[in-house]
């Protein structure tokens, strides 16, 4: 069986993955791959070669550190071991093709997956807790937007998800009343969602003609100024921050929900 020791100054996933695709083409190669994460001193380079060299192993590195690539160069000359540098020759090429030098900043190939990531995991969250949806879950989440249909609480809550937040959203229904859970929650955490029951009784009747039907009661100004009475006043029984969605972009509405929620953890 052969020994394949990968060097990272980060993680090693990164050439874990490269070095896994590498290794399909050898199929039936009995490989030995051992890790060694967060190198950032040639003093643990040192440490590492015995090892390396009794195992009569191979290095693959990704060191984006310039002095860190040549004191592998120079220490596996000396033990007469293999290493294949993965970072360097891109990081020379790309250097060349931007007229730019690399920051040599380890870590970052890291932190990019990890917000990748939890922007998927948030996304997941967002459909998964969309109109009401699992609410026994809420306090899993980090922003729920609580108000009546078609005052764009999914959208939010997707846009929120793209920025890494976990949020949920539940509907305001006449006679229906909300989960205890809600009421419970931190402050902070639940936002009620108002408009003007004119711009919202037009959205609901160019909704329903978009959709084959009439407007109905569902976009009557009436039945709307009912539904927006009993939504501000449950958000005013439960102290909710409340933020008014008429006329604005789905950003203007995200970003006011963002400082609001920020000044209240900033007041502690």
């Amino acid at each position: 069986m052969k020994t394949i020791f990968i060097i990272s100054d980060g993680t090693g996933l990164t050439a874990e993955r490269t070095l896994r695709s590498a290794l399909t083409q050898f199929p039936g190669m009995q490989v030995d791959i051992i890790i060694k994460k967060q190198v950032l001193e040639e003093a643990q380079l040192k440490e590492l070669m015995p090892e390396i060299k009794a195992a009569d192993g191979i290095i693959v590195h990704t060191l984006v550190s310039q002095a860190l690539r040549d004191s592998v160069l120079r220490l596996t000359r000396v033990q007469n071991i293999d290493a294949i540098d993965l970072m360097g020759p891109m990081l020379s090429r790309l250097s060349l093709h931007f007229s730019n030098v690399p920051t040599q900043q380890p870590g970052l190939s890291h932190k990019f997956n990890k917000e990748y990531f939890k922007r998927i995991d948030a996304l997941q969250f967002a459909f998964s807790h969309d109109d009401g949806q699992r609410y026994f879950e809420y306090d899993k989440a980090e922003i729920i937007l609580v108000g009546v249909s078609r005052t764009f609480k999914t959208p939010l809550c997707v846009y929120l998800a793209f920025k890494g937040w976990f949020a949920a959203n539940y509907p305001v229904i006449l006679g229906v009343d909300p989960p205890e859970i809600l009421a419970e929650l931190p402050v902070g955490k639940v936002f009620g969602l108002t408009t003007e029951a004119t711009d919202l009784a037009s959205l609901r009747s160019f909704r329903q003609l978009y959709l084959g039907g009439g407007g109905g009661e569902y976009a009557s100004i009436e039945n709307v100024k009912k539904e927006l009475n009993n939504s501000n006043n449950l958000f005013a029984m439960n102290e909710w921050p409340v933020v008014t969605v008429t006329s604005k972009a789905i950003e203007e509405i995200a970003s006011e929900i963002l400082a609001i929620k920020r000044r209240i953890t900033v007041a502690g």
